[in-house]
């Protein structure tokens, strides 16, 4: 059983996304296991790129920073393999097909192997072109992480089919981002991929609350919230570890709250 399923077994997990580098690979280096320790059950890292066509301004940003303090993948390569040593939650990068490729595929799949990444969420890679990276990431057991937005529609049976590892369940329409309110029927989209699969379903985008985080806990096998916490990130800077732990600690309570 992998890592990713294992995170989800006997409750509903909470997924922290951080945006990999930001302020600097150092606070990063200790965010990943100040997290797992608060509460959260798998830790995305987004991996910084120029033009990051699925985040709001808030990743947006994180991202430009990350960039001008000198991160590149190759560092965060470095980084997972040394938080590795003594943090096993599970870790995702998040990224985009143009650092992929530009890094080469096999290469970049290899190395994720290598330093202990257990999955990837691509979500400018149309679901139709997923076999560009299925087949190398099934050979170094990397899980693909599929994406299912409120626009699927008739295609949410056929994505739900072939995930692996999770289902990452898109809560608005739009780019990534704090909302206030999600209006997205979730529990039909969740009943749809029930139908064909029991891989687990996370919701993300928008959620910030611990209220938002209880309700959607009652819908979904976990949520993710990123926005939320770069935002705590972009605050803080190098002094951000306490008030996100303190964060994921408080999220992470709501759901279990709500489910008991």
């Amino acid at each position: 059983m992998s890592r990713i399923t294992e995170a989800f077994k006997g409750h509903k997990a909470f997924i922290a996304f951080i945006t990999g580098g930001d302020p600097d690979i150092e606070t990063t280096e200790k965010l990943v296991p100040a997290m797992a320790e608060a509460g959260a059950d798998l830790i995305e890292i987004g991996i910084p790129f120029s033009d990051p066509v699925a985040e709001g301004i808030v990743i947006q940003e994180a991202d430009e920073r990350a960039l001008k303090g000198g991160c590149t993948t190759d560092k965060l390569f470095d980084m997972v393999t040394r938080i590795r040593k003594t943090t096993a939650v599970p870790l995702l990068f998040m990224t985009y097909l143009n650092p992929v490729y530009t890094y080469g595929k096999e290469k970049f799949i290899s190395r994720c192997a290598e330093c202990g990444i257990d999955g990837i969420i691509v979500p400018d890679m149309p679901f139709e072109e997923k076999d560009e990276l299925a087949e190398v990431c099934e050979l170094n057991k990397i899980d693909l992480i599929s994406m299912i937005a409120p626009t699927s529609e008739e295609r949410i049976s056929l994505i739900a089919k072939e995930a692996k590892g999770f289902i990452y369940c898109v809560s608005s329409l739009g780019v990534t981002g704090v909302r206030s309110n999600i209006t997205t029927d979730i529990g039909k989209i969740v009943r749809k991929v029930r139908e064909v699969t029991d891989v687990p379903c996370a919701i993300g985008f928008g959620i910030s609350t611990p209220e938002q985080a209880g309700s959607m806990a009652k819908l979904s096998d976990g949520l993710i919230v990123g926005s939320a916490i770069v935002k705590l990130i972009a605050k803080f800077g190098k002094d951000s570890v306490e008030s996100v732990s303190e964060y994921v600690r408080s999220m992470k309570k709501s759901i279990e709250d709500a489910v008991k």
